[in-house]
């Protein structure tokens, strides 16, 4: 049926169709979960939850992941629902770090694709646990500039007026609006996936392979292809391990490890989805800092 076109193009498409349907059921369950989030979570809940202390709710947001677990592809809009219910964004960010990588289904297959090698997973933890304090520390200490789009901030006061003026509603009313609030948000978020499923695919067609993989020959430049992939391949946090491991012999040990951290941080459908939330000039330095933090950790192994 499709025979006229170029091969490059059926490649490309065949691509582009298994990173949405691998992303898509995480971000409608992202989405769902949104939504509990706007009608559940009141900014008087999350006071109540959250330690005082910066570095302590930094820590809070850091492990919550393990107990709250969720794929990278649908970790945005729940993000951006926390910071949207007044939880501090170094507790929102901690949490968008870890929780692809210390939830325990991708502990699980870290340790299998490994060969029941427990040093990857340590490895794997710890890098996400020094992103994810290194990125709260800045958020909370040092960077004093909103991080909301400006249409989404104003929105998020409205939805804080609603909310109070409604008074208590049944459980109902409450399940319907969580249903609606994700539905909204997935068609929102959705066509941000479907771009940059597409912008992946091309890159993964069209960028010469072969010739970045020649290029890691001294440990630094190995990780910096291995970073290269790991945003361009968009794999999902419970599938990178195994193409990790596979690289394990060509690349070593450090640069498979900044593969295994750096994927489920930062990768283009993410990317995108985080430009529909919050501001452009925020996700350059937080993809920076990330990048920087990551590097230093995979020379160090």
């Amino acid at each position: 049926m499709f025979e006229f076109l170029p091969h490059s193009v059926l490649q490309m498409g065949t691509i582009f169709l298994s990173i949405v349907i691998e992303a898509l059921p995480f971000v409608m369950l992202g989405c769902v979960i949104s939504g509990a989030l706007h009608v559940f979570l009141t900014p008087e809940r999350v006071k109540k939850i959250l330690p005082k202390n910066k570095f302590l709710s930094i820590l809070v947001g850091s492990f919550l992941g393990f107990f709250f677990p969720s794929c990278e592809c649908g970790i945005v809009p729940i993000v951006h629902q926390f910071v949207k219910k007044d939880v501090p964004t170094y507790t929102a960010f901690a949490f968008m770090i870890t929780a692809p990588i210390i939830n325990p289904i991708v502990l699980f297959s870290t340790y299998i694709a490994f060969g029941n090698a427990m040093k990857f997973v340590v490895w794997r933890v710890l890098g996400s646990m020094l992103v994810a304090m290194i990125v709260g520390i800045w958020l909370a200490y040092i960077n004093k500039e909103p991080i909301l789009q400006k249409e989404l901030a104003v929105s998020s006061c409205v939805d804080a007026d609603t909310e109070h003026s409604h008074g208590k509603v049944s459980l109902f009313t409450k399940s319907w609006s969580v249903l609606t609030h994700g539905i909204d948000e997935f068609f929102d978020t959705g066509r941000y996936l479907i771009f940059g499923s597409l912008l992946a695919a091309a890159m993964q067609t069209y960028l010469p392979t072969g010739a970045i993989l020649q290029l890691g020959h001294t440990k630094f430049l190995a990780i910096l292809v291995m970073l290269v992939l790991a945003a361009t391949l968009s794999l999902c946090s419970e599938a990178d391990a195994f193409i990790g491991s596979s690289l394990l012999s060509l690349f070593g040990n450090g640069p498979v490890v900044g593969f295994l951290v750096f994927g489920p941080m930062v990768d283009i459908k993410n990317l995108l989805m985080m430009k529909r939330y919050f501001k452009t000039g925020f996700i350059v330095k937080f993809v920076g800092i990330v990048t920087v933090i990551v590097s230093l950790y995979a020379l160090a192994i």
